[in-house]
């Protein structure tokens, strides 16, 4: 899946976990979403991505279906009633995990030693998606003129 179709599926997919109110393009560092939680806290996420091995984007996408991923339980979103990157990368990922997707092989949080959270999806055509966590806000906060502001809870 190439970044113009996987932008629209990716908003659908989150905007579709029970615990997420709102989702909407966002253009700050890296081209995201923001991800409004139904507590009103907000997560921007950048998404990149990385071609399958010898695909061309001047050429016509030839889309690779395979077996969806089996859908999981979504894990526990909030601990005292506030988000934190590591909860929300699980949960996120068990989102786009569970969107029923037959191009996507996987999806996963990423390692909790990695230098930003945020999630992975790997399609069966052998194509990456990478999004990661670029700044968090508590409800009513907004992210304000600093990008990149991880809290510890939000």
């Amino acid at each position: 899946m190439r970044p113009e179709r996987f932008r629209p599926f990716i908003a659908e997919a989150l905007a579709a976990a029970p615990e997420v109110q709102t989702v909407e393009p966002w253009d700050g560092r890296s081209t995201g979403l923001r991800v409004t939680f139904r507590t009103g806290a907000e997560l921007w996420l950048g998404v990149s991505f990385a071609a399958a091995p010898g695909e061309k984007y001047e050429n016509p996408e030839q889309p690779v279906h395979g077996k969806p991923p089996a859908e999981v339980p979504y894990p526990d979103l909030y601990e005292d009633g506030k988000v934190s990157p590591d909860r929300a990368k699980r949960y996120l990922a068990a989102a786009l995990t569970n969107a029923g997707c037959d191009e996507i092989e996987r999806a996963y949080p990423y390692p909790d030693t990695n230098k930003h959270p945020g999630m992975g999806v790997v399609f069966h055509n052998g194509a990456k998606a990478f999004c990661l966590f670029e700044a968090t806000a508590r409800p009513g906060q907004g992210m304000g003129s600093r990008n990149a502001e991880l809290q510890g809870a939000f």
